[in-house]
């Protein structure tokens, strides 16, 4: 345990201060602070030393100057076993608490200051004196979070005013922390302004996982430390359920992918981070029953989103309440925007399903940031995929779409096929009440052949299985990827395909194109392509 009889207070967050600074004058605690803290406190009627009294220097160069002192640094740095005696021959008291964030150089950057602007809110002396108290833990206690102080200031109570050594090494790795983002964020914002780029990660354990992919796999999930409040995955509220496992937190992550880029209320199925259902419409309580219609072999264990408020009647398809068991659905996860209580009620009763609410700042700004894929020796680097299509060209004699009424559905299909692993074919659909529907898809095959095979098969399988007719002369084949031969366009014709959506960008356009004229398809090139690998 060590004592807390004298304190440095430097802020540029003044954020809970007054409380935790009255606190400390109220147990006697001598504080010592500079120019805006000190008139911080000073208005506020608190007791503090003028640093300048210590260093018998005065604040210099604008303020630049202030705390870069051998008596201040001494105070923090100096062992309180080894050094003691060299201390006191040097006249040196030790500072046993620092408190002390930056300044605001992140706000400022976001503001779109220029380099003189972001020059001036580089710290230079607070960064040097959280160092120094970080490194001699062992006798001075450091804080750089203001949401710390009210921990601290129960901790200081019970043990009269005193703070164990776990507390203080605690303190520690999050000031080191602080002070390596910190400098990060300068590196790399000063690099982007000479045009390069370079990748600084900092990521804090969040939570151990009882296992990943596979049991015999340890898990731990890390959440980033620059991220912006609310846009962590697992930071949104989980209403009910089991613990989220390592691949429930990926299928959700392709659930809401597919779902919320969506513009009508929509539900998607994910399956093994695959979309085995997607629906989209009007007609809310029907939407979970037309997406697992698109895969019900599929859809069983699987994770389900919707990007809108969900009420009871929208999932009874589920039949949770069902007498006979085997008649009710298995689902590992379910998230939406909002659950009604009737909803949740219904929804609660299977304990172990995992249940959230996605928060609307979640919504707003989670397709704006960048993908990471870690490789061997590096990392890969890339923007979100945002983009639907760059055009809608019709390039066969054949047209079927009315572009006013069907570039939706095309879109609808686009957003699908996103999150389908390549080679991606999915087969989509207006329903006769509007809404649109997966009907199929073929995904992670090694020629797309295969997948517009599987695709047409599951299609027709799904159609048979809900009274209909298996033709699917009025369904969209949407194809992530140009199509590099022949075969598949004959395999479409011999299916009944009538209207395929595609890139383009193929040596063999040409020979595509004629195929689709032989036998009637039309063709419409989009011009972005959507590997998902």
């Amino acid at each position: 345990m060590r004592s807390i009889k004298r304190a440095l207070i430097s802020v540029s967050d003044k954020s809970n201060l007054e409380r935790f600074a009255r606190f400390l004058e109220d147990r006697g605690v001598k504080i010592i602070s500079t120019g805006g803290t000190r008139e911080f406190l000073s208005q506020r009627n608190i007791t503090s030393t003028d640093i300048t009294k210590v260093t018998s220097r005065p604040e210099s160069f604008g303020g630049r100057v202030k705390t870069l002192d051998f008596t201040i640094l001494s105070g923090l740095l100096f062992d309180r076993e080894k050094d003691i005696n060299e201390a006191e021959a040097l006249e040196i008291e030790p500072i046993d608490l620092l408190v002390c964030n930056f300044y605001p150089f992140t706000q400022v950057k976001k503001s779109q200051a220029d380099l003189d602007k972001l020059i001036e809110n580089i710290d230079i002396g607070g960064v040097t004196l959280v160092r120094a108290a970080a490194k001699n833990f062992r006798g001075v206690a450091v804080v750089t979070d203001v949401h710390n102080y009210d921990a601290l200031t129960r901790e200081l109570i019970e043990n009269n005013m005193s703070l164990s050594l776990e507390t203080r090494y605690k303190l520690m790795v999050k000031a080191f922390n602080t002070v390596a983002n910190y400098d990060a964020d300068i590196a790399t914002t000063m690099t982007e302004m000479s045009c390069k780029s370079s990748l600084r990660l900092s990521y804090s354990e969040y939570k151990t996982l009882r296992y990943g992919e596979n049991p015999h796999q340890n898990a731990t999930v890390y959440r980033d430390n620059n991220a912006q409040a609310g846009s962590f995955l697992l930071d949104q509220n989980q209403l009910s359920g089991k613990d989220l496992s390592f691949n429930n937190v990926l299928d959700l992550v392709s659930a809401l992918d597919v779902v919320l880029p969506l513009e009508r209320q929509a539900c998607s199925i994910i399956k093994h981070n695959i979309p085995c259902g997607l629906a989209e419409g009007d007609n809310k309580s029907n939407l979970l029953a037309l997406a697992w219609a698109g895969d019900p072999v599929s859809s069983f264990g699987s994770v389900i989103a919707f990007n809108c408020l969900v009420d009871k009647k929208d999932l009874v398809f589920l039949e949770f309440d069902n007498s006979d068991k085997t008649k009710r659905k298995f689902i590992e996860v379910i998230a939406a925007l909002e659950f009604t209580e009737e909803a949740l009620s219904y929804l609660k009763i299977q304990t172990n399903l995992r249940i959230l609410s996605i928060s609307q700042k979640f919504i707003d700004i989670y397709s704006k940031g960048r993908e990471l894929r870690f490789i061997p020796g590096g990392v890969l680097s890339q923007d979100v995929n945002n983009k639907t299509y760059e055009k809608l060209e019709c390039v066969t004699k054949t047209s079927y779409l009315d572009l006013g009424k069907k570039n939706k559905l095309v879109s609808f299909g686009i957003e699908a096929i996103k999150q389908i692993r390549s080679n991606a074919i999915a087969l989509v659909r207006e329903c006769r009440d509007g809404s649109y529907q997966l009907l199929g898809q073929g995904s992670g095959q090694p020629n797309r052949l295969n997948s517009v095979k599987l695709a047409s098969e599951i299609a027709q399988k799904n159609l048979i299985d809900q009274g209909e007719d298996p033709n699917l002369s009025d369904v969209l084949l949407v194809s992530e990827a140009f199509f590099p031969f022949v075969d598949n366009i004959e395999y479409c014709a011999a299916s009944g395909i009538k209207t395929i959506i595609q890139p383009g960008g193929s040596i063999k356009d040409k020979d595509i194109i004629s195929a689709c004229d032989k036998h009637g398809i039309a063709m419409y090139f989009t011009g972005i392509r959507h590997f998902k690998h």
